[in-house]
This record gives C-alpha cells, sequence and structure tokens, in this order.
C-alpha cells in the first residue's frame, strides 16, 4: 500500500529524540529514547522496585481519585480533581478534561523502557495541578513519563500546549509553548522534543519553543492519535499522518486509506502501549489496523457490533474488542475471527451510555463498569477468562492501568 513522505531540513541545534524499540515483557511500556542524565527514568524521591507497580487508578463522577494497587490490592485515595468529562493517560498521569481546564493526576508508578530491558519506579501519588483551557480538552502523550512533553488541545479556543513532561515527573506544571490557532477539533501530539499540531485543516511541526518548523501537511477533519514504537499517529479524513524522527530530522509521512475504501474512517486509536500496530473502529462496518512500521492499512470484518477495540499485537496477532452488547472479545487479527468471548459485563453502563474503557497489557485486559461499580481483569489468551473481579468503594466512571 503506497504513502508518501516529506523529510524536513534540519532544525539547528534542537535535539530530536528518536522512539524506541520493541516490547519485552512482563508490563511493556514504550519509552522514547531519553538523554544519558535522565538516569533511566529515575527521579529525586523516587524508588526503583523489582516488579513493574501495576494499580488501576480511577475517577469517580464527582471527581475523587482512588488508586487499586494490583499487588497487594490495597487501595488508596489520592485527591479530588473536578467533575471529568474525559480522562486521558499514558500509564502514569491521569488527564482529567473537563470545560474548564484539565487536572492532572500522578500515580506515582511507572516503568521506564529502555529497550533491552526495564526499569519499574515508585514515588508519592499526589495531584499536580491544572492546565486552564476552553471546552474539553484532547490530550496526547509520548511514550516516557519523564521526558519530552505531553499535548494539551483546547478546542474552544483553538489553543495549542505543549506541556514539559520532564517538569511534571518533578511536580510541576510547566508549559513548554502555547500558540492559538483555529478553534475547533484540533491535536498536539508530541514527538521527541517537538510537536505535530492538527488544526485548521493541516498539521504543522513546532519546535519546543513553538516556532514553525517547516511546510505543513493536509489534515482535514483531525480527530484520533496515539504514539507507538515509529511515531505519533493523527488521524485525518483520508487516512493518517505519521510524525517520527530518523536521525536528527524530523519527518512527516500520510498513510492514506486503501484506494477505493468505502469503510468509515477511524477516528479513536488503541493498542498495547507502544507497539507499532494500532486498531480503531471502523463505524459499524469492520475494524482498522493500521501498522506504522509498514504504513499500511487493514480492514477487518466485525463479528458483531463494537464499541472499542485494541491492538494486543502479540505473537498471535490478538486484538481485542468489546461488544456493544457489554463483552470482551479475543480477535484474530489478521482475519477478525473470534477466538475467545466473555460473558456480558458492562451492557448495563452501556446501555446507560456511561463510558466504558479496555485496556491490554502483554498479559492481562482491563475493563470498567461504571454502572456495574466494578473493575475486571481478564487474561484475554485464556478463553477471556475473568481472572479478578473488583468491587472499589466508588464507581470507577474513568479508570488507567498504571505502572505500565
Amino acid at each position: 500500500m503506497s504513502h508518501s513522505s516529506r523529510r524536513l531540513a534540519p532544525v539547528g541545534a534542537l535535539l530530536l529524540l528518536a522512539l524506541a524499540g520493541c516490547a519485552a515483557p512482563p508490563a511493556p511500556s514504550a519509552s522514547t529514547v531519553a538523554p544519558e542524565s535522565d538516569a533511566h527514568g529515575r527521579i529525586d524521591g523516587a524508588a526503583e522496585v523489582a516488579e513493574p507497580a501495576l494499580g488501576l487508578t480511577s475517577i469517580d463522577a464527582g471527581g475523587r481519585v482512588s488508586h487499586l494497587d494490583l499487588l497487594d490490592e490495597t487501595t488508596a485515595e489520592l485527591g479530588v480533581v473536578r467533575a471529568p468529562a474525559a480522562v486521558h493517560s499514558d500509564g502514569r498521569y491521569l488527564f482529567s478534561a473537563d470545560d474548564h481546564g484539565v487536572s492532572i493526576v500522578d500515580s506515582g508508578v511507572w516503568t521506564w523502557d529502555h529497550v533491552d530491558h526495564f526499569h519499574y519506579y515508585r514515588a508519592p501519588a499526589r495531584v499536580l495541578g491544572e492546565v486552564a483551557g476552553e471546552g474539553v480538552a484532547t490530550i496526547a502523550t509520548s511514550n516516557s513519563s519523564t521526558t519530552g512533553g505531553t499535548g494539551v488541545f483546547f478546542p474552544g479556543s483553538g489553543e495549542a500546549v505543549l506541556l514539559d513532561t520532564e517538569a511534571l515527573s518533578k511536580g510541576e506544571v510547566v508549559e513548554k509553548f502555547r500558540v492559538t490557532t483555529a478553534s475547533g477539533a484540533g491535536l498536539v501530539a508530541p514527538v521527541g522534543s517537538f510537536a505535530a499540531v492538527a488544526a485548521g485543516g493541516e498539521v504543522s511541526l513546532r519546535a519546543v519553543d513553538g516556532a514553525l518548523l517547516g511546510p505543513t501537511t493536509p489534515c482535514i477533519d483531525p480527530a484520533g492519535t496515539i504514539t507507538t514504537r515509529v511515531g505519533a499517529v493523527i488521524g485525518c479524513r483520508d487516512g493518517a499522518v505519521l510524525a517520527s524522527v530518523e536521525g536528527d530530522q524530523p519527518v512527516v509521512e500520510v498513510v492514506p486509506y486503501p484506494p477505493g475504501t468505502t469503510a468509515p474512517r477511524a477516528t479513536a486509536f488503541h493498542n498495547r502501549e507502544g507497539r507499532p500496530r494500532v486498531a480503531a473502529l471502523a463505524g459499524d462496518v469492520g475494524i482498522w489496523i493500521l501498522d506504522t512500521r509498514a504504513r499500511t492499512w487493514t480492514l477487518l470484518p466485525a463479528p458483531e457490533p463494537l464499541v472499542q477495540v485494541t491492538a494486543v499485537d502479540d505473537k498471535t496477532a490478538n486484538v481485542l474488542a468489546l461488544s456493544a452488547g457489554g463483552r470482551v472479545l479475543t480477535l484474530d487479527g489478521d482475519s477478525g475471527a473470534v477466538r475467545a468471548a466473555s460473558v456480558p459485563l458492562v451492557s448495563e453502563s452501556l446501555a446507560a451510555g456511561l463510558p466504558v474503557t479496555l485496556v491490554a497489557d502483554q498479559q492481562r485486559a482491563y475493563l470498567n463498569g461504571p454502572a456495574e461499580g466494578r473493575l475486571w481483569e481478564i487474561d484475554f489468551a485464556d478463553g477471556a477468562r475473568i481472572a479478578r473481579e473488583f468491587s472499589p468503594e466508588r464507581s470507577p466512571l474513568f479508570f488507567a492501568e498504571t505502572g505500565r
């Protein structure tokens, strides 16, 4: 399948960080390659631990934040944010968005991916602070929780903000830049030490101070973004824009949909963190698989009506799906065939229109049921077996798997 690419001229002394290689067990977490001074993800006040400190960090309808430790199954209360309208996470931070801005929660647990090995850390959890803005923001994160940037786009004002992720890791909310673009749908996708800003029908590259770096790339109706091992994906009406780094130069590529396709476009991408393949719904027609290494799209048939899909991108090409009936399905990522299915779990939440999220790591999947007041751990490789079920004191309207 064809794609087009365009290399920009070198940008002076601007440091552009390449994205790291392939994942490994037990708790995958992709990270951009960090400078030696980053000390493998260590920060002051953090303790390195022998295994990933996995947890489920959730926010209820009133903004109360809780953290369930998956190792000892204890729960800690982390504080209160404004009532959330949407929540995004990079596996460490939770970015809780409402009409007035974004509240940032640090779960205090993270994994540093050093390509051939991992480091695991634990630090005090806390609510870090706020980023003010108009409209429910779209958040885009990289695969590093201690370096690079975090993108925030406010649709009400068209303000594009790049946060300093290293500063976040030290408990500070620092804006690298805030520039005004066209209001409406938009994205700020961090890649290394620059950012790709999608707004007003185009994608522009910007330096850490917000300065434009070169010509723009068309992108009509931007929706959906994710960072893989290859680069940052931005969904557009006619395909995807892929922003990455080769050597010391940024590269922007367009990966168009297959010629003649009539399937609905992808608007939300999900995968096991950092892996090169991502999944997205093609409306009610099927499932889009975008391979960011091969720069290709594949359309799989949907076995039944689905509300979310995520690519595990493991050796058996598993794709996980949440059915409209509330079941978790394990699908063959090459054919779309159902390999396994759970019993209905979140039918009440889906019927009520509540936010339900399916998250996958290499070995387990996690699902929240706000109406059911439950969190589930699912062994998707073992017949979609329910490995554990949790009944938190506060209903998990939004949640994230943290520590990965």
